[in-house]
């Protein structure tokens, strides 16, 4: 299950184990064709969590959002890696594998 992030759980969903949030917007053609894949991470046991970045522009230029999608990988609270733009399944699952 993906989870919905917002200014009220942000700080506390990221703050243990390895997180992979995706910075999205609704218009954005490449983050509606991600949706699947992150869809299946999840499925497959990944965390995944998902900010509507026109709905929460304050945290999206927290971490210096300015593509969609863009992808933040946390590790304990910490930014591990960040990158931006469609990313296929094995792309994004060797990105988290190389944090595990």
């Amino acid at each position: 299950m993906i989870t919905e992030l917002n200014e009220n759980n942000f700080e506390n969903e990221t703050k243990q184990g390895l997180k992979l949030v995706d910075f999205y917007t609704t218009w954005c053609k490449y983050c509606k064709n991600e949706e699947p894949i992150l869809n299946e991470l999840s499925d497959n046991g990944f965390w995944i969590g998902k900010l509507d970045c026109d709905k929460h522009a304050e945290i999206a230029h927290k971490y210096g959002i300015t593509g969609f999608p863009s992808f933040i990988l946390f590790k304990n609270g910490k930014i591990e890696a960040q990158f931006a733009g469609y990313h296929s399944k094995s792309q994004l699952l060797n990105k988290l594998t190389s944090h595990l």
